[in-house]
């Protein structure tokens, strides 16, 4: 199984085209997958070999990532929100099991706290749900700029270069900054997040400098029953760092999705 950014679908959203893609068992129980800023569905390629096959998986590229152009509204986690809930009416999925990477999951925490939320399942990893002053990445993700991006990731930049319809990096690295820093209602879910009564597994990697183990410990507490997973020796892409690890734990999560018996 795997994403490859030429099989799949377009859908038209106020201004922008929304790519996705599907692997595995077409006829499965859904689990959308969204990645993190500035990457793309491709990014999942690292584990999703390693996942049950039974599951129908479906990879968002959000508003001016990978192959979906930016629109005309500036990103705000609100509106890639709306963009994969349309994206998952598209596709007929009357309920999903959502796994969020960094923004990904900070997407996929509003989306399961919305009311009349679909989400039976929430698999984090390395998602904030709040950004607070104090915050020791506050500076880093405020100062990031197109050439530091590319600096570090190149051949992802060169990809997003080759398969976007409307590529322009520094604009998006602009526009993603202003999300990452966003403090109105429409970005970080905050408090909101105690709304999530949906079985919930928050995942961080052990050195992740961007999501402490202070702040993922808070948010396991605010959710109801809420489980937490702290991978060792991996850092914010621990999917990458530890893909069979990561693999594992998160395919147990969706084959038995729970709560803390503790808070049941």
């Amino acid at each position: 199984m795997r994403f490859d950014h030429s099989s799949g679908q377009y859908l038209d959203r106020e201004g922008a085209r929304i790519y996705f893609e599907t692997t595995g068992e077409s006829s499965g129980r859904t689990v959308v997958l969204l990645h993190g800023g500035l990457g793309s569905l491709k990014d999942f390629n690292s584990f999703l070999g390693f996942l049950p096959p039974e599951f129908r998986y479906v990879g968002i590229d959000f508003r001016g990532h990978g192959r979906s152009t930016i629109g005309h509204e500036p990103l705000r986690y609100a509106l890639y929100q709306k963009d994969v809930n349309a994206v998952v009416r598209h596709i007929g999925a009357e309920s999903f099991s959502l796994v969020g990477f960094s923004d990904g999951g900070i997407v996929g925490y509003r989306i399961a706290a919305a009311p009349g939320s679909r989400v039976d399942a929430l698999f984090t990893l390395g998602a904030q749900w709040r950004l607070e002053a104090d915050d020791p990445s506050r500076e880093m993700l405020g100062g990031l700029t197109a050439p530091m991006w590319e600096e570090m990731f190149p051949e992802s930049v060169a990809h997003y270069r080759e398969v976007n319809p409307k590529p322009d990096f520094g604009k998006l690295v602009g526009e993603v900054v202003a999300l990452w820093t966003d403090e109105s209602p429409e970005g970080y879910p905050r408090e909101s997040v105690a709304q999530i009564l949906t079985p919930t597994l928050i995942a961080r990697g052990d050195d992740d400098p961007l999501f402490s183990m202070d702040e993922a410990l808070l948010l396991r507490d605010r959710i109801p029953g809420a489980g937490f997973f702290n991978i060792p020796f991996a850092g914010h892409d621990a999917f990458e760092d530890a893909p069979e690890l990561f693999a594992a734990a998160l395919s147990d999560f969706l084959r038995n999705p729970r709560k803390r018996q503790s808070e049941e």
